[in-house]
């Protein structure tokens, strides 16, 4: 039976990969404690020998009519971002994948009433929601196993719990398997507009788009940090007033994996809130309760299949 042994939500902005010197130019001269906070994460939990396989939530892979989940043997090339190809540019990434965990979750998209499809296609794109983070927490330990899901833009918050309830059944269906969830996504999400952007380039939270999104920010931070994951998905409606990346999607799919208003863990925060250009950026780390992840030493879901 394969288990969580941990998950994270966790921050993928451009700013993490650019050269140091820049880093420092563009945020007053100070170290961004994003890269900080990743690097002893890293040195926390990723370098550890206790998981096997890295299950990405990826926030910037948008799909339409299912879920899809990659399936292949071994991803590696280089990318180049769309989005922003000045800053990511040409980066090598190189992992093996589980295409073994892939099947076995979508394997219970009907128990939970969604469609999921595993794609094992080589030329199947990758986003700097899961490249940037594996160069921080998986490149140089190469027996370890990388794969992402994406969000889907027709889904709505039950959708997205009923995947995790899927990925969290998937993994227990795979014998011997220790996984990590990673929920790579914002906060809060507006940018300042192009005329505007490059003065808001530092990572204090002053520039974060508004006092109300920062309020908000904060506000599911210290919840999270309480272990108080109810909070956060009973005022869905509330966040969604300021616009969280994927409208909190990723979040939303490794809650649904951990027993979702149940789950008890607290978060552990690495580096400080920070801006990237008017959005809201925090690591969160969630190590598994001695308990289990909803307090009852037994897994996040029953067996019995969810009402459609």
């Amino acid at each position: 039976m394969g288990e969580i042994v941990g998950a994270g939500l966790l921050a993928h902005v451009p700013t993490i990969v650019l050269p140091r010197e820049t880093r420092l130019e563009l945020n007053e001269g100070k170290e961004v404690t994003l890269v900080t906070g990743l690097q002893q994460l890293r040195r926390d939990v990723f370098e550890r020998d206790d998981y096997d396989t890295v299950l990405v939530m990826d926030s910037h892979w948008a799909t339409t009519v299912e879920f899809v989940v990659a399936a292949q043997h071994r991803r590696a090339g280089l990318f180049t971002s769309e989005e922003l190809p000045r800053g990511m540019c040409r980066m090598p990434y190189d992992f093996p994948g589980d295409p073994e965990l892939a099947h076995h979750i979508a394997s219970f998209a009907d128990k939970h009433g969604t469609w999921i499809t595993p794609i094992e296609d080589v030329h199947l794109p990758i986003y700097y929601a899961t490249i940037n983070l594996w160069k921080f927490l998986g490149e140089g330990l190469p027996h370890k196993r990388w794969l992402s899901i994406g969000v889907c833009q027709t889904g709505d918050m039950e959708d997205h719990l009923r995947l995790g309830r899927a990925v969290a059944d998937g993994i227990a269906a795979t014998p011997g398997r220790r996984v990590l969830l990673i929920a790579s996504g914002a906060l809060s999400h507006t940018f300042w507009p192009l005329r505007e952007l490059r003065d808001h380039e530092a990572s204090d939270p002053v520039h974060i788009f508004s006092p109300r999104a920062r309020a908000a920010d904060l506000e599911r931070i210290d919840w999270l940090s309480q272990g108080r994951h109810d909070r956060v998905i009973d005022t869905m409606d509330a966040f969604w007033q300021v616009k969280p990346e994927a409208k909190f999607f990723h979040y939303l799919m490794m809650a649904g994996a951990l027993g979702e208003r149940a789950c008890t863990a607290r978060g552990r925060q690495y580096g400080e809130y920070e801006n990237s250009v008017g959005t809201g950026q925090v690591h969160l780390w969630f190590d598994r309760p001695a308990d289990g992840w909803t307090g009852t030493g037994q897994p996040a879901l029953p067996d019995a299949p969810r009402p459609a």
